[in-house]
């Protein structure tokens, strides 16, 4: 958009200030991003102005919003973008793939708009390379959904690449939270006046001038418009902007009255104008021929200052394009978008030629309809996902016959979904509910609210509604109902003790039970639900060979489009055979997967659970390579997954700040959301933080917290009811309370016991030991060592050394405690479980052996993004490969590489092979 001078920018001393920093900090090297927001007419424009005259030795690149454009996919993208397509070639080719069918330039699978964004990021960090880059994107309100997504991405995840990132927009949006930002006021009173007198060509009463001063709050544009039109005799006389409306509304309503004393040729001619958003003035002439608008149209509107006609139209503000649309009849306003649609190419863009036409229909016309549902196939192959709801949305109010209409509906309410526009998904689904539809698509419709409801609130009604679609689905299609039981399965046992009554995963497993069989092979999933079931309908001894059937035929029952989507059931059921060998491989094969087909939806999940192996395993150096790339993919995604992994780190650091700061906002986040899950982890978590001091009591009221359920006290869920039974009975055994003990332990080998692995009876074997005395103790306990150490839960055998060590001190076993108390020492130490190591350094001082104090592994003061950076290049991965795992470009991760170098005293890539204590492990590892 159009400035508004220089004349703007007095009384903006300080904005400018805070502007030039940011060119300078891009001309040394750096990235920045910020946000410039205020109300319309403020100046915003303006500053992008004269941020574009300061950033002259730099190259600088524009997009503008425009509000008819909102519903075609990278519209605004493509207009940044678009002249530095001839460097896509240096990109990965995933990223140039990605943004080549964005942009519509070649075909191919739908494109992850996180990738489109680390290719956007990346294609600018090229850019930026030969000269400093200051992009500027005005009016972002109007962006459209999908490069507003994408620039947003990528302002959160510069660094190091000499490019800066400028967005003006009235309120910042949910995309723009955590980039800095530069409110931008009213004028003072005496600049107001200034400006003022600048404009005016004659004089006025001090009077009025106060009035108009004080009433249009310092918005430099009302200063400047609102004179404009009127007589000095208006003026002198005491004109006032009427009291009880905005500036916005006073400032538009002001454009609307200039437009309306032009001529009707010059009106036409604005409408076609501002109907356009490409501002191509050949489209516009074209269109304006065919309504018989002369040339001599446009002398009006640039001697009244509405807009510009040369080699591109603008207009002078977003409100002088929104009074010359709105202030037309319908009527014209259809002729106009007819005009365009018959001169827009059918061939080179038929999707915005559509669109037009869609806005030219006076009524329903399924013709049209049809080509717009075409037009929605090809915005959505491109990623444009919300410019497929748009035309889906329209073309189902262009749809006469009620059956095609609802289904039309339908389509858009999932493609909202997908795009998160939440609230237009669930009206869509009430639109679609109400049509003539059969079983199938209402079943539909009720598995979409469920989606929607998980989407929202992982907790709460979530699971309830996903059984009621399975139900609906059994009599039409049997295979999708099992299908919904499982996710049934998955959204209960994240709502845990939060589920809605008749949503627990209790009542999923007893209707899940009488499902249907489908015909046809479905070893694995319905292995899997089968198992589960049994787990609570029955016990665990009943679900062992159904889970162990579905784990041995995951590998070949499955496309890797459903491994990825089932793999976190599949861990889950993994650990709760306590088979560590398939949790081990499962859940780096979720990574691989995830990371390959570009699901960072999943990716979050599939880290955490990866970490939460290492960290069983005992690997905490990949366990913190681990946590810090999702918080990277978190942060980067929106994701709001619960830092799992991260609180068991901060656990089993011993580092009781960090963890009870993630376990409280754990509590928070859970109770908020109704996800009953994230309490127990966090409460389990605590336990394990507690037994590492030592203090048992707490451990113990933690442990039984995340163990028992108030409501359901006989309901384990997999994989935390073995970890919480474990912990407590550690806990009780030390802090008195044996009868408790005791009774986890015989429930805790019922499981163990029907598991058979070598974790399952390693655990249980500890587990009788911490219960037993004499010589039944000392068998258990070398039993439980023998058993775990031929499983991968290194971090559960160290324990166990700890705990029978502690075992033979108290029974004045001196000598025989020193060897398994020395082992236990070791290898906590060298894991960084620091407070389990200092247990067993207090015992050895028990039992008179001085012991070191045991510290971190040596970060070299390394960052914790550095030290991720460090471990993938040690790995083997390239700068860009670096980037593409962490989100940012190659520059900005060769930027902290060299700073890592300098940091170790090292001059390759090659050297890093010495860099962290446990570094080989974690290689290996990850």
């Amino acid at each position: 958009m159009t400035g508004l001078g220089s004349t703007a920018l007095k009384g903006r001393q300080a904005e400018c200030a805070d502007l030039d920093r940011l060119v300078e900090a891009v001309r040394s090297g750096e990235s920045r991003a910020l946000v410039v927001h205020g109300d319309a007419g403020i100046g915003k424009s303006a500053l992008l102005a004269y941020l574009a005259e300061q950033a002259a030795d730099c190259q600088v690149a524009r997009a503008g919003g425009v509000q008819s454009e909102m519903d075609l996919p990278f519209a605004a993208l493509h207009q940044l973008c678009g002249s530095m397509l001839d460097h896509l070639d240096q990109l990965p080719p995933p990223q140039r793939d990605a943004l080549e069918t964005a942009f519509g330039v070649a075909d191919g699978p739908v494109p992850d708009r996180f990738v489109v964004g680390l290719a956007t990021l990346g294609l600018l960090s090229e850019v930026a390379e030969k000269q400093p880059l200051m992009c500027l994107i005005d009016d972002h309100q109007w962006l459209d959904q999908a490069s507003r997504q994408v620039l947003a991405f990528v302002a959160r995840r510069v660094g190091a690449e000499s490019l800066g990132l400028a967005f003006a927009t009235r309120v910042p949006e949910a995309e723009l939270t955590g980039i800095p930002q530069l409110l931008v006021k009213g004028l003072e009173e005496k600049d107001a006046r200034a400006l003022l007198d600048s404009v005016l060509t004659g004089s006025l009463d001090s009077r009025v001038r106060d009035q108009i001063v004080a009433e249009t709050r310092g918005n430099p544009l009302a200063v400047l418009e609102l004179p404009r039109g009127r007589t000095a005799d208006e003026l002198a006389g005491g004109f006032a902007i009427p009291h009880g409306e905005g500036v916005t509304r006073t400032l538009e309503a002001d454009f609307t009255r200039r437009n309306a004393a032009l001529s009707g040729q010059t009106r036409r001619l604005l409408l076609i104008a501002a109907a356009d958003p490409t501002g191509d003035p050949a489209l516009v002439w074209r269109a304006a021929a065919r309504l018989g608008i002369a040339s001599s149209a446009a002398t009006a509107a640039t001697d009244e200052g509405l807009a510009e006609f040369d080699h591109r139209i603008r207009f002078r503000h977003p409100l002088a394009r929104s009074a010359s649309y709105w202030s037309a009849t319908a009527e014209e306003r259809q002729a106009a978008h007819r005009a365009l649609a018959e001169e827009t190419d059918r061939i080179l863009d038929p999707d915005r030629r559509s669109w037009h036409r869609a806005q030219a229909a006076p009524g329903p016309d399924d013709e049209l309809a049809d080509e717009l549902e075409r037009s929605a196939g090809r915005a959505q192959a491109r990623g444009g996902l919300a410019a497929a709801a748009a035309f889906l949305q329209r073309a189902t109010a262009l749809t006469l016959d009620p059956t095609r209409r609802a289904r039309r509906a339908l389509d858009a309410a999932v493609t909202q979904l997908q795009t998160g526009a939440f609230q237009a998904a669930s009206e869509l689904l009430d639109l679609a509910d109400a049509g003539p539809l059969g079983e199938f698509d209402k079943a539909r419709i009720s598995l979409l609210r469920a989606q929607l409801a998980f989407v929202l609130q992982r907790g709460g009604d979530a699971p309830l509604l996903l059984l009621e679609a399975a139900a609906e689905f059994e009599t039409i299609d049997p295979s999708l109902a099992r299908d919904t039981y499982l996710d049934a399965f998955a959204a209960s046992t994240f709502a845990g003790r939060g589920a809605s009554p008749g949503g627990t995963v209790l009542d999923v497993a007893r209707r899940a039970a009488a499902a249907p069989h489908p015909p046809g092979p479905r070893e694995f999933t319905d292995g899997l639900l089968a198992g589960l079931a049994a787990n609570f309908n029955d016990d665990y001894a009943a679900a062992v060979p159904h889970l162990r059937h579905a784990l041995s035929n995951f590998d070949t029952a499955t496309s890797e489009a459903q491994e990825v989507r089932w793999l976190w059931l599949t861990s889950l059921a993994a650990l709760h055979l306590w088979d560590d060998e398939r949790w081990v491989s499962l859940s780096s094969r979720y990574v691989t997967l995830a990371r390959a087909a570009g699901s960072l939806s999943e990716l979050p999940l599939a880290l955490s659970t990866r970490a939460m192996v290492m960290l069983f395993a005992g690997e905490l150096n990949a366990a913190t390579s681990l946590v810090e790339e999702q918080g990277t993919v978190t942060e980067a995604t929106g994701s709001q997954l619960a830092p799992y992994s991260g609180m068991f780190l901060a656990a089993m650091r011993g580092e009781p700040q960090a963890a009870e700061g993630l376990i409280e906002h754990t509590h928070r986040e859970a109770v908020a959301k109704g996800e009953g899950i994230s309490i127990a982890v966090a409460e389990w978590t605590r336990a394990v933080l507690r037994n590492g001091q030592g203090n048992y009591l707490e451990a113990a009221t933690a442990a039984r917290a995340a163990l028992y359920h108030q409501q359901y006290p006989e309901l384990r869920y997999p994989g935390i009811a073995n970890w919480a039974a474990a912990e407590l009975i550690e806990a009780a055994t030390r802090s008195g309370t044996l009868d408790e003990a005791r009774q986890a332990v015989e429930w805790i080998s019922e499981m163990t016991s029907a598991s058979g692995t070598s974790w399952a009876l390693g655990v249980q074997a500890r587990s009788r030991a911490l219960v037993s005395d004499g010589d039944a103790a000392e068998s258990a306990y070398r039993e439980a060592i023998s058993w775990l150490e031929q499983t991968q839960v290194g971090a559960e055998l160290a324990r166990t050394h700890l705990l029978y060590g502690e075992w033979l001190r108290r029974e004045r076993r001196r000598t025989d405690a020193r060897d398994h108390l020395r082992t236990a020492h070791r290898m906590l130490g060298d894991m960084g479980m620091q407070a389990f190591a200092e247990r067993a350094r207090h015992e050895l001082l028990a039992t008179g052996e001085t012991a070191r104090r045991r510290s971190a592994p040596d970060t070299q003061e390394l960052t914790p993004q550095e030290a991720l950076i460090a471990q993938l290049a040690r790995e083997g991965l390239s700068n860009p490969e670096i980037g593409s795992r962490l989100f940012i470009s190659a520059r900005t991760a060769q930027y902290h590489l060299r700073k890592v170098f300098v940091t170790l005293d090292l001059t390759s890539r090659s050297q890093l092979v010495t860099f962290g204590a446990g570094a080989d492990s974690a290689r290996r590892s990850t």
